[in-house]
């Protein structure tokens, strides 16, 4: 709903989840909706999926833990046919039959972009290349270079089972402010805050000013002036052979102001200045 909120009021840019939890949801509605989406944005829609970093919508839903990489796998499988296929019939263990099943709205013949976050699981990368979907990579925490060797499994895998390489990309936390100072100030207590609320229910480490500031330095927090931020962005990108980027501006409640700076800032200077870093090679 909000997505499609945002699609009548904007025209250029693209709409998409960070993620949805397919596991947890019926892939022929996630495809209804998505295509309702995109007809109502001409074409702007496509989809991330995955099946989640936490696990409290298994219960909340009636689903069973035990199912956890049937639910995904079988789920995937329908909602790559409904996207693509002009009718789809199939059977499993994880939803009621499909018998000639038709998409409404429908797509044009190119559908529209089927990305799958993965968040550090050599057989999720291997999954992305069976279904030939896109990869788009969950870097939360740690110097994104570890995740390279996934990026090295993705494309032996297209190789080896014959597949053209599709568009990969990282999804990460950061933050824009006009000097580098006051991006940390700003963003510092509303990501501890997040982190401790979270880490309260999960038995985690209380999180640190310092951890905070050398996931800046060498982590995948995105947090500076625009100048810093394109940097590490370009970095990255650089690094792990990228296509796509996406920054996860909002963490906990920051103020409104502050979000809207940092959407301005990203769009106005992040996003030139990345890809002048990358013309230059």
């Amino acid at each position: 709903m909000v997505l499609a909120a945002i699609a009548a009021r904007t025209s250029h840019i693209r709409l998409g989840t960070a993620v949805t939890v397919l596991s947890t949801d019926d892939p022929v509605r996630v495809a209804e909706r998505f295509s309702t989406l995109n007809a109502l944005s001409d074409g702007r829609a496509e989809v991330v999926v995955g099946r989640g970093s936490f696990t409290e919508s298994y219960g909340l839903f009636g689903f069973d833990m035990a199912d956890y990489d049937r639910l995904f796998e079988e789920k995937l499988d329908v909602l790559v046919r409904m996207l693509r296929q002009p009718s789809v019939t199939w059977q499993g263990q994880t939803r009621a039959p499909l018998n000639e099943a038709r998409l409404f709205p429908t797509l044009a013949p190119q559908g529209m972009p089927i990305w799958v976050g993965v968040g550090g699981s050599p057989e999720s990368v291997i999954r992305v290349v069976r279904h030939d979907v896109q990869l788009m990579l969950a870097i939360i925490g740690g110097n994104p270079a570890r995740f390279r060797p996934f990026i090295d499994l993705y494309l032996d895998a297209c190789s080896r089972m014959g597949r053209d390489p599709r568009p990969v990309g990282v999804h990460s936390p950061g933050f824009v402010a006009a000097t580098d100072e006051a991006a940390v100030e700003t963003f510092w207590p509303h990501w501890r805050d997040s982190n401790a609320r979270i880490g309260r229910e999960r038995g985690w480490p209380a999180p640190t000013k310092d951890r905070y500031l050398a996931e800046i330095r060498g982590g995948s927090l995105y947090v500076g002036s625009p100048e810093t931020v394109a940097r590490k962005i370009a970095a990255t990108v650089k690094t792990l052979g990228l296509s796509h980027f996406e920054l996860k501006y909002a963490t906990g409640p920051m103020p409104h102001e502050a979000l809207m700076d940092c959407v301005r800032l990203y769009g106005e200077q992040v996003i030139p200045r990345v890809r002048a870093l990358l013309a230059e090679g």
